[in-house]
C-alpha cells in the first residue's frame, strides 16, 4: 500500500536566512518552508534523497501565497555521486513538470496544494524552479516552498527493512525520534489505495502530538480488523473521526497563540495556552476513560506545556506557514464537521487567519510576520539555572543584584526600585519581560500634574531599561522594550509636555542599539528593528530632529556583518523615498558619499541596493549626482556597477541606453544588408533581361545577313550605317558604362577599355580592381582586400583609412555629405552634385565635371592636342548605357567579374 516516503535534503541552489530547504523535511501547521535568496538567477533547484528506493506513485507541493514559481520540473535518479555539485544531468531522468497559478483572483492570501500523480523508480528526486510569477507583494522576485510530500511503495525491501532503514536515515539527519509523525507512515498491505492520513493536507491542519496518536489508533483499528474485533474497530473509527477535529482545533490555537504574541497581545497569548492545556487534557482524559490511548500514545505528561517542535539539536526554527481554513466557533465542540477524507488533485488552502484578523493587507513594506515556535521557552546563550520557570508569570523572585549590576543600574534603581531593576536582570526571561511591562503601566499611569524633574527621571531610567533590553536575544522581551519606546515617544513626552532635549535623549540612545540590532542572524528580528527605525524616523516627534538619516549615513565598516550593511543601506534607501533631502537629515552630500563608499562593499547585494540609492537621488537632483561620479566614458563603463548607473540615468532622461542604441544599429545594419540584397536581386533581373536582348538582336541580325547573302563570312562586313543595323544595333561594340560605341571594342578591346579609358570606371589603388567610380566607397568598405583599415566618416560618408580617420574629421576638407535622395557623393573630388544615375555620368565624362578623373583630364588633354576639325579615332557617342552600378556580362577576354561592380584584371 502506498504511504508516506521520508526523505532528507541533499543540496539547494541557496536559500533566504531562516528558510532553508532543510525545513521541507517537517510536515506541521507552523512550518516555514524553503524560500530561494532574494534577486536571484533562475531556474533554482533542490534535491531530496528518499529515505528507500521506492516506485514513487503521488508527489504533493505546497506553494507559497504570492512567491509563486510559474512551473516546477520533477527529475528523478537512482544514484547520484559522492561529490554534490555539479550534478550530472545525464545522471536525472525528467518526468515532467507542473505549472502553478499565479493566485490573482485570491489576492494572493491562499496557497495552492498541486498533487501530481506519476509512476516511476527511483531514490533521488530534483526539483528545479522556474521564474517567478510577478506581483506588488513579491519585491525581491523570489520562489518559495512551504511543503512537499512523497508518496510511493518500497523496492527490492520487505516492510521492517524498510522501516528501520526511514527512521535510521532520517534520525540520523534530523535528530529526531523514531515516532516522529511526520515521517510515520502506513506500510502495511498491498491496496493501491493512498491514506488520507499519508496526505500532506493531513499532516498541514493537525497538532502534531494528535496527528502521531490518530495515525496509531489508525494501526490498532487495522489489526482490529484483522482480528475481526469489529466493535472495537468501530470504537477506534469514532475517536479517528473525533480526533481529527481536536488536532485542527488545537492547531489554529497554536496559530492564534502566536498571532497574539507577534501583536504583543500577552493577555490573550496567555488565555490562548491555558485553552490548549485545558482542551488537551480533556480529550485526553476521555480517551483513557474509554481505554483508546495509554501512556505510550501521549508523548509527555498531560500537565506540562508543549514543547518546540523540533529538538535543539535543529539549526532552523519553524515559523506558521498553513493555518487551518476556517476560524473557530466560541464554543469548544468536538463533533465538528469532518473533513473530506479524500483531496482534490489541485485546490487552495485559505491562510487568511494567518492574518490575525487584521483589516491591514498585506504589503511588501509590511511583509506578514512568522511567529517564533516555541518563544516562551526559548534559552539564552549562558545557562540558567534549573529551578527557574520556564514560562512568564511562574512562581518566585528574580535573583539578587550583583554589585557590577548595583553600580550600573544605580540611577535607575533611585527612580524605579531594586525590585523592578531586579527583574529586569533576571536572568530568567519572563521577569526581564515582566519588568518591562510593568514599568510600561508605571509610565502609562503618570499623572500629568507631575514636576518635571521627576518626568525626566523616570523617562531617563526607562530609557535605561530600555536600551538594556534592545539587545536581548529573548524575542518577547526584545518586542516588550520596543512596545515601551514607541510608548514613551509617541504618548508619555507629548503628554508631559517635555522639551525636544528629551526626545533627543530617547533617540541617541536607543537608534545606535537598535541600527546593531538590524544585523541580527535572525532574519525575523532583523525586519522587526528595520521596520521599528522607519516608524520611529517618520514619527513626527522624531522626524523634526533630523537625527535618524545622520546615523544610517555613517559610513559602512569594513569588518561590519552583512547582514548589517545589507540592512543599513535597505533602510536608508526607504526612509530616502519617504522623507526626500528637503530639511530631513538627508542631504545630496551625506547620501552620496555613503552610496558611493557601499558601492565598493564585498556583498553583492549591498553594492546593488546602493546602485538603486544612486538613481533614485538622481531622480532629484541630476546634475549635482554625477559630481560624485566618474565621468561617462568607456573606462568607467568597464566597471558594471558604473555602467548600470549610467544606463539607469539614460531611462531616467528617456535617453536610450547602450544596449538600446547597439540593437537600433543591428537593426539598420540588417535593413541595409536585405535593402542591398534587394537591389543586387534588381541588378540581376535587369543584367539577365538584358543579357536576353542582346541575344535576340544577334540572332535578327544573323539571320537577315544570311536572307542577303549566303555566304556567311560576309556578315562582319555588312556596312554599319544600312538601315537594319541602324534600327538594331544591338550591344555589339558597346561600352555599357559609358555608352561610347566603337568597331575597336572586340572582346579583346573593351578589356582594354575597361582596363585604361572609361571615364565611368577607376583602379582601387589597393586591391587593383577596376570598380565603378559611383561604388568606390562602398567597394572600400566591404569588397576590398584591405577592407579592415577603412572607416566610414560619420560627415561626409566617404571611406577614410582608419589611422587617418581623426586628423580627417578635424580637417577643414572634410565636407558634410547631403543625403542621398538630394545629392550624389563623388569619391574622387570629393563634391556634392545633382542626385540621380544620369548626374554621374554628366558629373565624370561632361566638360566641366570631376576635375580628379584622371582618365578624363587626360582624353580633354589629348583632344585639346588635336588639330582642329578632327576627331578621336571612329569612336562616336552611344545609346545611353544601363544605370550606374548594374552588372554587366562577363567578358570572354581578359576581364573576370569578382563581385557585383568590381573586375580584375588577368
Amino acid at each position: 500500500m502506498p504511504h508516506k516516503i521520508g526523505f532528507v535534503v541533499v543540496s539547494s541552489s541557496g536559500h533566504e536566512d531562516g528558510f532553508s530547504a532543510r525545513e521541507l523535511m517537517i510536515h506541521a501547521p507552523t512550518v516555514s518552508g524553503w524560500r530561494s535568496p532574494r534577486c536571484c538567477q533562475f531556474p533554482q533547484e533542490i534535491v531530496v534523497q528518499m529515505v528507500e528506493r521506492c516506485r514513487i506513485r503521488k508527489l504533493q507541493l505546497l506553494a507559497h501565497q504570492y512567491m509563486i514559481p510559474s512551473k516546477v520540473e520533477f527529475y528523478i535518479s537512482h544514484c547520484l555521486p559522492e561529490y554534490l555539485a555539479p550534478f550530472q544531468a545525464e545522471r536525472f531522468r525528467r518526468l515532467g513538470y507542473v505549472s502553478l497559478c499565479d493566485n490573482e483572483k485570491t489576492g494572493c492570501r491562499a496557497r495552492e496544494l498541486k498533487s501530481v500523480y506519476v509512476d516511476t523508480e527511483g531514490q533521488f528526486l530534483k526539483l528545479v524552479f522556474h521564474q517567478n510569477h510577478a506581483n506588488k507583494y513579491n519585491i525581491y522576485n523570489q520562489v518559495a516552498l512551504v511543503a512537499m510530500n512523497i508518496i510511493g511503495d518500497p523496492v527490492g525491501c520487505s516492510n521492517e527493512s524498510n522501516m528501520a532503514s526511514r527512521e535510521k536515515l532520517v534520525d540520523h539527519s534530523l535528530g529526531q525520534r523514531t515516532e516522529d509523525p511526520a515521517l510515520e507512515g502506513t506500510c502495511s498491505g498491498k491496496s493501491d489505495h493512498i491514506s488520507p492520513l499519508d496526505d500532506l493536507a493531513f499532516d498541514m491542519y493537525q497538532d502534531p502530538e494528535v496527528a502521531q496518536i490518530i495515525r496509531r489508533l489508525d494501526e490498532r483499528k487495522r489489526d482490529a480488523v484483522q482480528q475481526e474485533r469489529y466493535d472495537y474497530a468501530k470504537k477506534l473509527k469514532q475517536a479517528i473521526a473525533d480526533l481529527q477535529k481536536v488536532g485542527e482545533r488545537l492547531g489554529r490555537y497554536e496559530v492564534e497563540k502566536r498571532c497574539a504574541v507577534e501583536k504583543e497581545d500577552y493577555d490573550l497569548a496567555k488565555h490562548k495556552k491555558r485553552q490548549m492545556e485545558q482542551y488537551r487534557a480533556q480529550v485526553y482524559a476521555q480517551l483513557e476513560l474509554h481505554s483508546l490511548v495509554d501512556a505510550e500514545l501521549v508523548p509527555r505528561p498531560l500537565d506540562l506545556p508543549l514543547q518546540p517542535l523540533v529538538h535543539s539539536s535543529s539549526s532552523s526554527q519553524l515559523p506558521p506557514a498553513l493555518p487551518p481554513p476556517q476560524e473557530d466557533s466560541a464554543t469548544e465542540n468536538r463533533l465538528a464537521e469532518p473533513i473530506p477524507l479524500e483531496q482534490p488533485s489541485s485546490h487552495s488552502l485559505d491562510v487568511s487567519s494567518q492574518l490575525c484578523s487584521s483589516d491591514q493587507p498585506l504589503s511588501p513594506s509590511h511583509p506578514p510576520r512568522k511567529a517564533h515556535p516555541g518563544a516562551a521557552v526559548e534559552p539564552e546563550k549562558r545557562d540558567l539555572d534549573a529551578s527557574e520557570a520556564p514560562r512568564a508569570g511562574a512562581a518566585g523572585e528574580p535573583e539578587p543584584l550583583t554589585e557590577k549590576a548595583l553600580r550600573e543600574a544605580s540611577s535607575a534603581i533611585e527612580v524605579l526600585g531594586e525590585a523592578l531593576v531586579a527583574r529586569a536582570y533576571s536572568k530568567t526571561w519572563s521577569f526581564r519581560e515582566e519588568a518591562l511591562l510593568t514599568l510600561y503601566q508605571q509610565l502609562v499611569d503618570t499623572p500629568v500634574g507631575t514636576p518635571k524633574e521627576d518626568l525626566k527621571g523616570l523617562l531617563r531610567a526607562a530609557i535605561f531599561l530600555i536600551r538594556r533590553s534592545i539587545r536581548d536575544i529573548v524575542t518577547p522581551v526584545f518586542q516588550a522594550a520596543l512596545k515601551v519606546l514607541k510608548m514613551v515617544i509617541t504618548q508619555y513626552i507629548p503628554k508631559h509636555k517635555l522639551s525636544k532635549v528629551e526626545t533627543t535623549h530617547c533617540v541617541e540612545r536607543t537608534v545606535p542599539v537598535l541600527l546593531a540590532r538590524t544585523g541580527d542572524s535572525s532574519a525575523r528580528l532583523r525586519v522587526v528593528a528595520s521596520n521599528f527605525i522607519q516608524e520611529m524616523a517618520l514619527c513626527k516627534e522624531v522626524r523634526s530632529l533630523q537625527m535618524v538619516p545622520s546615523y544610517l549615513v555613517q559610513p559602512l565598516k569594513a569588518n561590519a556583518s552583512a547582514h548589517l550593511a545589507l540592512s543599513q543601506v535597505a533602510l536608508l534607501a526607504r526612509l530616502l523615498r519617504d522623507l526626500g533631502t528637503d530639511s530631513t537629515g538627508f542631504t545630496v552630500d551625506n547620501v552620496m558619499k555613503f552610496a558611493v563608499r557601499a558601492l565598493e562593499h564585498r556583498v553583492f547585494q549591498v553594492r546593488e541596493m546602493a546602485v538603486c540609492v544612486i538613481l533614485d537621488l538622481y531622480r532629484q537632483h541630476r546634475s549635482v549626482v554625477l559630481e560624485y561620479l566618474p565621468p561617462d566614458d568607456s573606462a568607467s563603463r568597464k566597471n558594471i556597477l558604473f555602467k548600470t548607473i549610467f544606463e539607469g540615468f539614460a531611462k531616467i532622461d528617456g535617453r536610450p541606453t547602450d544596449a538600446e542604441i547597439r540593437a537600433q544599429r543591428r537593426a539598420a545594419t540588417e535593413e541595409a544588408e536585405r535593402r542591398k540584397k534587394e537591389e543586387i536581386k534588381a541588378l540581376q533581373g535587369q543584367l539577365a533581361a538584358l543579357k536576353e536582348l542582346q541575344d535576340g538582336a544577334q540572332e535578327k541580325g544573323s539571320e537577315a545577313a544570311k536572307t542577303r547573302s549566303p555566304d556567311s563570312d560576309r556578315r562582319c562586313a555588312a556596312p554599319r550605317s544600312t538601315p537594319e543595323a541602324a534600327e538594331n544595333p544591338g550591344l555589339d561594340n558597346l561600352c555599357i558604362f559609358c555608352g561610347e560605341r566603337s568597331a575597336a571594342f572586340t572582346e579583346e578591346g573593351l578589356d582594354l577599355h575597361y582596363w585604361k579609358h572609361c571615364l565611368m570606371l577607376t583602379r582601387c589603388g589597393y586591391c587593383r580592381q577596376v570598380v565603378e567610380i559611383s561604388s568606390l566607397t562602398d567597394h572600400l568598405l566591404t569588397e576590398c582586400d584591405q577592407r579592415d583599415g577603412f572607416g566610414r566618416c560619420y560627415r561626409c560618408s566617404e571611406a577614410v583609412p582608419k589611422e587617418e580617420l581623426p586628423r580627417h574629421v578635424r580637417s577643414k576638407d572634410c565636407h558634410p555629405a547631403k543625403p542621398e535622395k538630394l545629392a550624389n557623393r563623388c569619391p574622387l573630388c570629393h563634391e556634392n552634385f545633382a542626385p540621380g544615375e544620369e548626374a554621374w555620368k554628366v558629373h565624370l565624362m561632361g566638360p566641366v565635371g570631376c576635375t580628379m578623373n584622371l582618365r578624363r583630364t587626360r582624353l580633354l588633354f589629348k583632344a585639346a592636342a588635336l588639330p582642329q576639325g578632327r576627331g578621336p579615332d571612329t569612336a562616336q557617342p552611344g545609346p545611353s548605357g544601363p544605370k550606374a552600378g548594374s552588372k554587366i556580362p562577363t567578358p570572354k577576354g581578359g576581364l573576370n567579374k569578382c563581385s557585383g561592380r568590381t573586375y580584375r584584371k588577368q
